[in-house]
């Protein structure tokens, strides 16, 4: 599970276990969520939360659902927000795990704005709000209820027709939307639900893996509608 080349691959090992609902050892736990506390506040990370490594920044870092992570920042505070997630989900509170994500967490809610302010759910831009959420969604940060309703606000108005948003990356997008209450989401699911019926129409490869995730997130966001 454990890749110590790219943040982004171990994040992705992280996700791929806990979207099919496969147990993740106690080993495996330990030893990610050790090297997840380790590279927090190393150079190029986004407010001391786990850096990317320098494979990440090649250019070759990809979201879970497939969108490429194309500039320095942008990956540093997406796969940030995905690694502090993580930690929070792994569950390992040793002293020096805990005390790392604290101090990112403690940096990372002092750039944000206020819970309650017009861009209170919303940070950066779309595909990084969408971490942001993620982080929110699992205990992170600060105000989660508040501030998640006030993005989801955000995403409305962000509307583009057809099932997809200006902004915000559609199927990263969609897979937050599922991990989210279902009486929040279901307007924004209702919106994107034929962009998500033809999706499942089309006949994907077997080894494309983010196709596969794709269509399992459809099924998903559909039977939330």
């Amino acid at each position: 599970m454990l890749d110590e080349t790219s943040l982004a691959s171990t994040l992705d090992a992280v996700n791929e276990a806990l979207f099919l609902g496969r147990k993740i050892s106690q080993r495996d736990r330990a030893a990610v969520a050790k090297w997840l506390a380790g590279r927090c506040g190393e150079p190029r990370s986004y407010e001391f939360m786990p850096a990317p490594t320098a494979q990440d920044f090649s250019g070759s870092a990809r979201l879970f659902t497939g969108e490429p992570l194309t500039t320095s920042g942008g990956t540093a505070c997406k796969l940030g927000h995905e690694g502090c997630r993580a930690l929070l989900v792994l569950g390992v509170t040793t002293r020096p795990i805990a005390a790392a994500l604290q101090r990112a967490e403690e940096h990372m809610t002092a750039r944000l704005d206020p819970a309650d302010g017009p861009r209170g759910g919303y940070y950066c831009c779309g595909s990084c709000t969408v971490a942001f959420w993620r982080h929110l969604l699992v205990g992170g940060l600060d105000h989660q209820e508040r501030r998640l309703a006030n993005g989801l606000q955000n995403l409305q108005r962000a509307r583009l027709g057809k099932g997809a948003w200006r902004f915000f990356p559609s199927w990263y997008t969609v897979w937050a939307l599922t991990e989210m209450e279902p009486a929040l989401v279901r307007d924004e699911l209702q919106y994107a639900a034929p962009r998500l019926e033809r999706a499942l129409k089309r006949i994907v490869p077997p080894d494309d893996v983010y196709a596969v995730r794709r269509q399992e997130i459809a099924r998903r966001a559909l039977a939330l509608v």
